[in-house]
């Protein structure tokens, strides 16, 4: 894989892992809201109304180019296991940026996936 390969791979996972801290940060603004009929307009004009969760849906937008770029240059067998390092990216954010726990159970999960990202991308 070619330093543009991977560029384009890393900018695709950020921008997917960008957009669910924005839904996340757009959500607890909103604040926890059931759905039923009565409440689709009110909640449905909040949502469409966050700037948090607008810029997430952007990223979901501009990740699928860039995805779509990447998956021109490299094999999807190689390609898609990488995704994976977002699960790496959007734990220690969520930890870091909302106070989610990150604990022993979660680091030995990241810590799996990260070998595995090696591992695939050696193959």
């Amino acid at each position: 894989m070619n330093a543009l390969s991977l560029a384009l791979i890393l900018t695709g996972v950020m921008l997917n892992a960008a957009a669910q801290l924005l839904l996340k940060a757009g959500t607890n603004a909103i604040g926890h809201f059931e759905f039923g009929m009565a409440q689709i307009v009110p909640i449905g004009l909040r949502i469409a109304g966050s700037l948090p969760i607008l810029a997430g849906l952007a990223c979901y937008g501009v990740s699928v180019v860039v995805w779509i770029l990447a998956l021109s240059r490299v094999p999807v067998s190689q390609a898609y296991p990488m995704l994976s390092v977002g699960y790496v990216v959007n734990a220690v954010a969520a930890w870091w940026l909302f106070g989610e726990s990150l604990g022993s159970g979660k680091v030995g999960g990241i810590a799996l996936i990260i070998a595995g990202v090696i591992l695939v991308g050696r193959s």
